[in-house]
């Protein structure tokens, strides 16, 4: 039988419930203060606010019909960029991390050629020289040239992160692998990597959300993300406070429910311990 022995964390005398509703209010207060910034600003500023101009670019009836509007157009194309890129970035990076780990000269120093090249130069200039250089040799189109540049950027950062987390399993595990015979393979898929992963996920999260982030750089290339989206609608509108609050708020709403999908999962990883 296993004792489990979690940190030390104070909770208030009403219990979970009351710990809830305090940092309730606390993110209430925060979203006050930043409201009454805002407000205190734009009067300064003389700025008329028009948010009722800002939902048509959301969503719209037609012919008693749900459509989405340019905003939302943009989001789907930034969701599919960022679900591709992010599931190259962990192959890319589970892959160097092996590599860096691996007995081969050729390997390790393939390995940290590439984390030392894209970890020491800008997101845009990758994807500049990716989309203007690479591009037209390669025969890839704007849109595959982004999710490239996003995952190989991503994936850097994700190796060490696999790493980490691989090197910080107890090497009694690898001793007792090897001694049922289990070979280098066997090894990571069924013993390291199902331990690993546990450690391994809140700074993955943390990852995930920096290439969504990241992903509103794309629109410097041309492709209609939701950034993209937002500059067209600026253009037309002079509406900028609304539409990049608006775009802030949509990808404020993105970040926290991946995070809060990923709580979720470390608590039953926790309990399935």
């Amino acid at each position: 039988m296993r004792t489990l022995i979690f940190p030390y964390h104070k909770i208030p005398a009403g219990g979970p419930r009351s710990a809830l509703l305090i940092d309730v209010l606390k993110f209430l207060l925060v979203i006050g203060g930043i409201t009454w910034l805002m407000v205190r600003g734009t009067d300064m500023l003389g700025y008329n606010w028009q948010w009722y101009r800002v939902p048509q670019y959301l969503f719209s009836f037609e012919n008693n019909q749900l459509k989405a509007g340019p905003l939302l157009d943009g989001l789907m194309v930034t969701f599919y960029i960022s679900g591709f890129s992010l599931l190259l970035a962990l192959v890319f990076g589970l892959t160097t991390a092996l590599l860096r780990m691996s007995n081969s000269f050729l390997a390790t120093a393939l390995a940290r050629g590439y984390l030392e090249i894209i970890r020491n130069t800008p997101l845009l200039v990758q994807l500049f020289l990716i989309y203007f250089v690479l591009g037209p040799i390669l025969g890839i189109d704007r849109l595959f040239s982004a999710v490239l540049a996003l995952s190989l950027f991503e994936g850097a950062y994700a190796s060490e992160i696999f790493r980490a987390g691989i090197v910080s399993v107890h090497k009694g595990q690898w001793e007792a692998a090897y001694s049922l015979g289990l070979s280098s393979r066997d090894t990571y898929s069924r013993i390291i990597l199902p331990q690993a992963i546990r450690r391994i996920l809140p700074p993955l999260t943390g990852q995930a959300i920096s290439l969504v982030k990241d992903s509103a750089l794309v629109s410097t290339i041309a492709i209609y993300d939701l950034t993209m989206r937002g500059q067209e609608i600026i253009a037309d509108t002079y509406l900028a406070f609304e539409i990049w609050f608006t775009i802030a708020g949509i990808y404020l709403v993105i970040t926290v429910t991946l995070s809060t999908l990923v709580n979720r999962m470390e608590n039953r990883f926790r309990v399935a311990i």
